[in-house]
């Protein structure tokens, strides 16, 4: 094993599609960190699971796990307002603020097909909605994948059974937002536009280095998780949220100078501890 870095930031979003709660330490499950998208925002016409590419009004509130009932879960809302996320008033504040009735969701058993089923009026709309949320510019690619999407996931909106979208993970490295910022010294690139897990401070290394991770194993404590495809970009990250402006160029330089993608997506390998400040070595089998 190498020392490739140290865990500078953790994070979780206990509901999708919200801003999350950094934290100082957590534990990596067969589902991710703990606690991380157990609720979800579903629309109530479409009968669909959403998230901030399309409804990017939900980065403007956040959610964290705390100590209420029947709910551990509270949406933080802008004007600073704490609800549990079992309150019917929380859901219809979250309706008014995106615009369309929804509720807030727990997770439902993978047997609850229905459930996480992608919302289709005819056989092409939703790929065209879908396109629409990478929010590209005339000449920019999109998303291979997005030409030949895989079957389940032209099914289904999450994958079955979680409120995620690929993967349980996403890793981002300190080299990789350095490396943006050189490029584009005028914008923000905090990790938190990109919405990791997982930010791992490499030191002195420079370029896009967690690319090279993919189809190895990051071991951080007794934990391990697989780097297993890397992250296409869309809209959301040029979102406002928090104290963060909506920001169009960020998009466009990930588009044009990152071969549009940012970060890998991860799988828990091995459950475990993990802690800000932890150190963070690449195995290779």
């Amino acid at each position: 094993m190498r020392k490739v870095g140290e865990v500078q930031e953790i994070w979780r979003y206990p509901v999708k599609g919200m801003a999350g709660e950094r934290l100082q330490g957590g534990r990596l499950g067969a589902r991710g960190l703990e606690g991380d998208r157990i609720r979800a925002v579903r629309d109530t016409a479409r009968g669909e699971i959403q998230s901030c590419k399309f409804r990017p009004e939900l980065l403007l509130c956040s959610a964290r796990i705390g100590a209420g009932a029947p709910d551990p879960v509270e949406v933080v809302f802008p004007d600073g307002s704490v609800m549990n996320g079992a309150n019917e008033e929380a859901a219809a504040r979250v309706s008014a603020l995106i615009g369309h009735a929804s509720t807030i969701e727990a997770l439902r058993p993978i047997t609850d097909t229905d459930f996480y089923r992608r919302h289709k009026t005819d056989d092409h709309t939703w790929m065209t909605e879908l396109r629409a949320t990478f929010a590209r510019e005339a000449g920019e690619p999109l998303p291979p994948i997005l030409d030949n999407f895989p079957s389940a996931a032209a099914e289904f909106v999450v994958v079955p059974g979680s409120f995620f979208l690929v993967t349980q993970l996403h890793l981002l490295t300190t080299a990789s937002l350095t490396w943006m910022k050189t490029i584009h010294p005028c914008a923000d690139w905090e990790a938190r536009r990109f919405r990791p897990n997982l930010v791992v401070d490499t030191g002195r290394a420079e370029g896009l280095v967690e690319q090279a991770w993919i189809g190895q194993q990051i071991v951080i404590g007794d934990a391990a998780l697989a780097c297993v495809d890397t992250t296409p970009r869309c809209g959301a990250i040029a979102r406002a949220q928090g104290e963060l402006p909506m920001d169009k160029t960020i998009l466009r330089t990930v588009v044009r100078h990152a071969d549009q993608n940012l970060g890998v997506y991860g799988e828990t390998a091995v459950g475990g501890d993990i802690r800000v400040g932890d150190p963070v070595y690449l195995y290779s089998a």
